[in-house]
């Protein structure tokens, strides 16, 4: 695009439907666009600002990860100081709370507003003239540290306000940064087969990452951010806090949906409570609950102490942590051959579960917290999620407890086991230890990978121990008379295994490079080869100097996949592949005659009987058409299976095309 005028209104045409679709993703969790689509939106406007880099603006969607390190943070000060709250542990105290604020304000109308409470790190966004200018952690309360470059590369966190926000001359926002528990599970996965240091949580890995001085390493973190009020605003008034919640959304910011307002301290008792009990729920982190007065006008009355609001207050659940004794530590061994030695605990009762294994991560871990076998410990459920020892209670110690020393041979083949230089991680060099087959197999039948229904623990326990699978590839030359001979497998269960092998042949190129399991090899970063190199073949004979030429692909990454196309091992299992008819390169795109509906967007809903969700919007983007995830009056077709959602309601009211199962067959697979 030469003209620099047409230049600057695509750039601008592009900037405001990329800020629309990231709200959609990470804020609404509504996408209304393929990743696909969405890249090469992103990659026009990148070639776009490359070509005119008088254009390019801090608050650009490619402006989120860009500069150098930073040497230090500038310290910076609040518009309003970042107070703590006042803590409480029950609901008698909570009863004290609220027989306080009647005693300040009486004969008032008292509502309350009850937010979720992350345990995440605290940050302050400041924004003027609607796009975000500064992004601080607490601090003191007072001063904090400026960590926008890190802050910028989290997509929930708006770059340009939507709504009202863009009359506002100044707006500052208080939100809490923290990290999914399924993600921060990945994320020590991920460490720990590099031979990294792994996170004790959540909260400690949201704070490392937003205080680290490159902004890159950052944005390789999956962190996430909840907006939950207004500190500052100049341009507009707002008379209820439950009031500003709603406008934070209006302007873009993610907002905690399990926010509710009451009207007796009863219900908020019986509010958090409830929250108590179903913690577990949800895949982020909460330590407990924060009451606020929802009148702004009855916030002011009440006031502030030295430390803390008066008019509002956290309630805290109770703490996640017990004793237990080591009987035992074994090792387990990963799909890379990593060896983890793990605790055995006498059974403990923590959280409502009973705990009985905790990991010890390494054996530099066990060293640093001097763990021997027979001591007594305190365990937690990092994260909620993975139990894990916090330290020794070195009282307890009885002198019968015993040094653990860590394996010079593989616990399941007996092979040698080598210290990669530079990691903590012991691994197993064998890799058709039947350990890794396993491990390799649960991957590779993943609902991200393969998505193989059916194919179970149990399952893929008995078919390595038979020796009916040694490699990933075996899966599709498996008959129905080896799976009847399993245990607890009928013959309808066979078929149905089978059909679901047989089903994830069709897989996109991206889910087969994801599943093949490559060290450091993400589901991003499959999508990132599959588009780069479109066949496993082509794939597989680039050089490492080639890998390390693409953008979002590290040298650590680009080393682990050549390695891995190496292994005359791992050639052979994708040959095998291949000779199985299992789909190994993105088909051509279709000419444009080809594709009778090209431009339809379609809407799956509800349980199709005849192919699987992923075949069918496979087939629909080979026609021409595209898969949308929720329902608009941009829609052209809603297709309807078994049980279908609201989707369907929602279709019928907008007077949008509804097809049955046979109806799209008809369209689509003639």
């Amino acid at each position: 695009m030469s003209d620099r005028a047409e230049a600057t209104e695509r750039i601008e045409v592009l900037r405001k439907n990329i800020r629309y679709y990231d709200r959609k993703y990470y804020v609404d969790d509504n996408p209304e666009i393929s990743d696909y689509e969405y890249d090469q939106l992103m990659k026009e406007l990148e070639e776009l600002e490359a070509q005119y880099p008088d254009l390019i603006t801090s608050d650009s969607p490619t402006q989120r990860v860009g500069g150098e390190p930073a040497e230090e943070f500038a310290n910076v000060e609040h518009r309003v100081a970042m107070l703590s709250l006042d803590n409480t542990y029950s609901s008698d105290e909570l009863l004290e709370f609220d027989n306080r604020i009647r005693k300040l304000i009486p004969s008032q109308d008292i509502e309350y507003v009850v937010e979720l409470k992350l345990d995440g790190l605290g940050v302050a966004l400041l924004y003027e003239n609607g796009k975000l200018v500064r992004g601080a952690t607490r601090g003191d309360g007072e001063m904090g540290e400026d960590v926008t470059a890190n802050l910028k590369t989290i997509k929930s966190i708006p770059l340009v306000l939507e709504d009202i926000g863009q009359k506002l001359s100044s707006l500052e926002v208080r939100g809490e940064v923290y990290i999914q528990k399924s993600a921060f599970q990945e994320l020590n996965r991920q460490r720990e087969d590099d031979g990294e240091t792994v996170f004790a949580n959540p909260r400690n890995a949201s704070a490392g990452s937003v205080r680290l001085l490159d902004p890159r390493i950052t944005a390789s973190r999956p962190l996430d951010i909840f907006l939950y009020t207004i500190s500052y605003v100049n341009g507009a008034s707002f008379s209820t806090h439950w009031e500003s919640l709603q406008a934070l959304k209006d302007m873009g910011f993610k907002t905690n949906p399990n926010s509710k307002k009451f009207v007796t301290i009863n219900e908020v008792v019986d509010y958090c409570k409830e929250w108590a009990e179903k913690r577990d729920e949800l895949d982020y982190e909460i330590d407990g609950m924060v009451v606020k007065v929802n009148s702004l006008d009855q916030q002011v009355e009440l006031g502030f102490t030295t430390k803390s609001p008066r008019w509002a207050i956290s309630y805290k659940f109770p703490a996640r942590q017990a004793t237990s004794k080591i009987d035992d530590i074994i090792i387990q061994v990963g799909r890379t051959g990593s060896l983890t030695p793990v605790a055995v605990l006498s059974p403990t009762k923590l959280s409502g579960i009973i705990i009985t294994r905790a990991t010890l991560h390494n054996e530099d871990e066990i060293r640093r917290k001097d763990i021997k076998i027979g001591d007594t410990v305190l365990i937690e459920r990092a994260g909620d999620v993975i139990p894990a020892v916090v330290e020794v209670i070195r009282d307890k110690r009885t002198g019968q407890e015993r040094e653990f020393q860590m394996p010079d041979k593989c616990p399941v083949c007996e092979s040698e086991v080598f210290r990669p230089e530079g990691e903590a991680v012991l691994r197993c060099m064998n890799s058709a230890c039947p350990a890794q087959v396993k491990e390799h197999l649960h991957h590779f039948a993943s609902r991200d990978a393969m998505n193989i229904d059916g194919l179970g623990p149990a399952i893929i326990d008995q078919l390595v121990e038979k020796n009916l699978v040694r490699t990933i590839a075996d899966l599709y030359f498996l008959k129905k008379e080896d799976l009847i001979a399993l245990e607890r497998m009928g013959e309808k269960s066979a078929q149905n295994l089978l059909d679901a092998i047989e089903g994830s042949k069709v897989n996109n190129l991206a889910r087969l490079i994801f599943a093949l399991g490559i060290r450091h090899v993400g589901i991003r970063a499959a999508e990132i080869l599959a588009e780069q190199y479109q066949s496993i073949n082509t794939l597989s004979n680039a050089k490492v100097e080639e890998f390390q030429t693409i953008y979002e692909i590290g040298p650590k990454v680009a080393e682990s996949i050549a390695q891995f196309f190496q292994q005359e091992g791992n050639r052979q299992m994708l040959n095998r592949l291949q000779e199985a008819s299992v789909r190994m390169s993105e088909e051509a795109p279709t000419e444009a005659g080809e594709q009778p509906l090209k431009g339809k967007t379609f809407v799956l809903t509800g349980a199709l009987k005849k192919r699987t969700r992923d075949e069918a919007s496979e087939k629909i983007k080979k026609v021409g058409g595209k898969v949308a995830s929720s329902v608009s009056s941009k829609t052209d077709y809603v297709v309807v299976g078994e049980s279908p959602g609201s989707k369907f309601d929602k279709a019928k009211k907008l007077g949008i095309t509804i097809l049955n199962e046979d109806e799209f067959e008809n369209l689509i697979f003639v």
